[in-house]
């Protein structure tokens, strides 16, 4: 999945990437692509399972995106079906007037998994430089430095254990008008419908160069960017899914072994 990261340092124009590429699976099908990510679950079930067990490892899991980029149906296709005495997702709103008292990453980090754990952010710290820089929120030289705070941040969950995977689900304008109008005419997606999508949209350019701009400032070895094409929703989770697999294969998680004081058990 090296064609979708973000290299660390490098300028990224997202207007390169397209939100309708399928190249990484050439002639794949919808019914393929779902037929792959029902097959990466079966996989991510099986190495979670170990994960809890052997409680080493930490996975945090990061999907940014514009307005109706695809965040909740990554996490509900994907994850399906995951035990969830290991999973957690957050999904971080406006802060409160309690946070606001503090660091912007005080509310963040009590929310890191721990050792066993896969926590998803549907949202995170990242609108910290997003939101808030594009909304005028905060002046540009409290905005600014907060590039390195996180990168820092970051580097610290890396240093004690934790894998750090970042998704920006990649759609364009026509995408997400076609995805906001039906919102507006579905009674059951109405409810995600906001004020503030439409005012954003407005401002579509701007949030785009905040987020080239994060992107590019913000990774790096330890936690990577990847720019997933998600205009075709089916395509995303296979491209999330397969990430996410290649990701704890690589951890290697094993069942521990039998406690020594039970090595002499053979019967109850």
């Amino acid at each position: 999945m090296k064609e979708f990261l973000v290299s660390p340092g490098a300028k990224v124009d997202l207007g390169r990437w397209d939100p309708n590429d399928t190249s990484a699976f050439p002639g794949l099908t919808k019914d393929d692509g779902v037929v792959m990510v029902e097959n990466a679950r079966l996989r991510l079930r099986e190495l979670q399972s170990r994960l809890i067990a052997q409680r080493r490892h930490k996975v945090l899991i990061i999907f940014q995106a514009m307005d109706a980029g695809g965040k909740d149906g990554a996490v509900r296709h994907v994850f399906q079906g995951l035990d969830p005495h290991g999973l957690s997702v957050v999904a971080f709103k406006a802060p409160t007037s309690t946070e606001l008292e503090h660091d912007f990453l005080w509310r963040i980090h009590p929310r890191v998994p721990s050792r066993g754990e896969i926590t998803i952010f549907n949202r995170s710290h990242y609108e910290d430089v997003v939101a808030v820089r594009v909304r005028k929120l905060a002046p540009r030289e409290i905005w600014e430095r907060r590039y390195e705070h996180i990168v820092n941040f970051e580097r610290l969950l890396a240093d004690e254990g934790t894998t750090v995977l970042k998704f920006f689900l990649h759609i364009d304008a026509a995408e997400q008008k076609a995805r906001l109008q039906e919102r507006l005419r579905d009674p059951s997606k109405q409810w995600k419908l906001q004020a503030s999508d439409l005012a954003d949209r407005t401002q579509w350019a701007e949030f785009i160069k905040a987020y080239e701009e994060a992107l590019g400032r913000t990774s790096t070895v330890h936690a990577p960017w990847y720019v997933v094409p998600s205009n075709k929703k089916w395509y995303r989770n296979v491209v999330v899914a397969h990430v996410l697999r290649e990701a704890l294969e690589r951890l290697k998680p094993e069942f521990p072994p039998l406690a020594p004081e039970l090595a002499g058990v053979r019967s109850l």
